[in-house]
This record gives structure tokens, sequence and C-alpha cells, in this order.
């Protein structure tokens, strides 16, 4: 394993659970992300600006997205009329939550599991149509904050209809930062052998302080592609308990040491974070922004 691409999630994730912050702070931080080298940005969500207010601007954050050409953007989407409008605001690149537990899905998109997955083929068709891609990402899928651990096989049967449906991305997230390394290599071994060709990535919460080990134990397992969020900024608003995402910039550090190149410059990552806390208006950061980078070789 030599190179590993790190999605930048702070503008959704990141920003979902916090108070609405105005457009031009939250391009100020785009900025800040986009400067850091990340090849990848979730920049936002098209869901009901009711149920998540802070992200109510999504078109008018997507106009400003020609303005950093070498950025592959994302958008997230909950539904079929989600993925119309992100498809309208110009996104190429659309990722669909479908969550392993019905009482998260619930929850989250006001249905349960097996209709949410029911879903997959009409957002693909619609994306491909407009020449967009689409990524299924298995929410809960380690555990649910109502339900408990996830059994294997609910996140096996939705992998397997994305597969069939024509999904061009697969990933699995840890929404409420529970799941521990080995855990991790034991789902990607469940899930590798249905996918193909399939680029894997995976999502993690740093919430029980497991987040970075889960993320290094997943790229061991051949997961080449992993969510993060600068200033560890993030969490589900309907999952109780969900707190930060892993950090960009303690991530960079982690895989920059284990020899594994992200692109991504470690000190424009803890400046973007820097942005992100001062955007929120607090926070505590990450262990980066805290501690810095140590010293390298040739540093006075």
């Amino acid at each position: 394993m030599t190179a590993v691409t790190i999605r930048d999630v702070a503008m959704r994730d990141g920003l979902q659970i916090e108070e609405p912050i105005d457009t031009a702070a939250k391009l100020e931080l785009l900025e800040a992300i986009c400067a850091t080298g990340v090849r990848e940005v979730e920049v936002t969500a098209f869901v009901s600006p009711s149920k998540v207010p802070a992200l109510a601007d999504a078109a008018e954050i997507c106009r400003h997205l020609h303005r950093f050409p070498d950025v592959r953007f994302s958008a997230l989407v909950a539904s079929v009329n989600g993925a119309r409008r992100a498809l309208d605001a110009g996104v190429a690149h659309l990722e669909y939550v479908v969550s392993a537990s019905d009482a998260h899905s619930r929850a989250n998109v006001g249905r349960d599991t097996e209709a949410s997955a029911a879903l997959i083929g009409d957002i693909v068709d619609a994306a491909h149509i407009a020449d967009a891609t689409v990524e299924v990402i298995i929410a809960t899928a380690w555990d649910c904050p109502f339900d408990g651990p996830t059994p294997t096989g609910r996140v096996t049967r939705i992998v397997e209809q994305a597969v069939a449906a024509g999904a061009d991305r697969i990933a699995i997230a840890d929404t409420i930062g529970t799941t521990t390394p080995r855990r991790v290599t034991d789902l990607v071994d469940a899930v590798r052998p249905l996918i193909g060709d399939l680029p894997l990535g995976a999502h993690f919460h740093n919430t029980r302080g497991t987040g970075l080990a889960s993320a290094y134990a997943a790229v061991q397992a051949g997961i080449t592609r992993l969510d993060a969020s600068v200033g560890g900024l993030g969490g589900c608003p309907f999952a109780p308990g969900a707190s930060g995402n892993i950090a960009t910039e303690d991530l960079v550090y982690l895989l920059r040491d284990c020899g594994i190149e992200t692109g991504v410059d470690l000190d424009a990552a803890i400046r973007a974070g820097q942005v992100a806390i001062g955007a929120v208006g607090g926070g505590t950061g990450s262990a980066l922004m805290r501690a810095g980078d140590r010293k390298l070789v040739g540093q006075a």
C-alpha cells in the first residue's frame, strides 16, 4: 500500500450537526480545505432543509465549485428527489446513504432499510442519464444506537443490491464511532468479494477514540479511500451520541509516518481545521491542532 485518497467531509458531515453558518463562511472553509491538496471533497447534502437547516444553501454552494477545477466534489442525497436536485445543481458525483439498521434508517430518512435500498436503482438511473456517478454508503455498518450490533448479512445484502443496480462505488460507515480494528477487517473481508472491481471506501468517527486505529486497519485490509474531516468536526443528528469524524490532519499524520502517500499538506490541513473550528464557534479540534506536527529531519 503506497497511497490512500482522503475525501474531506467537513462541509457536509462536519457542519450538519452545527448551528447554520452563512454561505460566505462556508466558502472560506471550502477554500481552506481545497488548499490542503485533498483530491475529493463532500461538499454538501441535498436533503430536507427543515431537518438539516445547516445545509439549506446546498445549491448556492454548488454554484462556486468551478473555482476548484482539480477537486472531485460529491454531495449526499437521501431520496430520488434529492438526487434530482443535486443533478440540477450540477453535481457530478452523488452519495446515497442506506442505513443497515431499520431503526436508524427510520430516524434518518423516515423509512426502513428495505425501502431505502429499493431506491438505489432509481437514483443510479437518474445519475447515469446525467453522466453522473453514484456511491452507495452503508451507514451503521457495524452498530446502531437503537438496535445495537448490525448483523453482517444486513450490510452484505445492501452491497449486493447496490452492485446489481449499477452503483459506481461502495462505502461502509461507522456512523456512531463504535467499531475497532478486528471488526473492521472482518467486515471488509465480507464485503470485498461481492463488489468485483468497484472502489471500496470507509468512513469512521472517533467518538470512542478508535477511529484512527480503525482507519489504519481498513488500509491494511486493502481500503484505499477514507473519509475524514478537518478539525474533527462532524456527527449524525439522527444518531444519539454520534460525534466527531476522524480529523483529516490526524489521519494524514498517521499515514505519512507509515509511508502511505495522501497528497495532503499537513500544515495546510491544520490551518483548515482552525478555520473549521472558528467557523462553528468552538469545538475541541484535533490532536494535531493541539500538539502540532513533530519535528522532522532538516527542521531547525
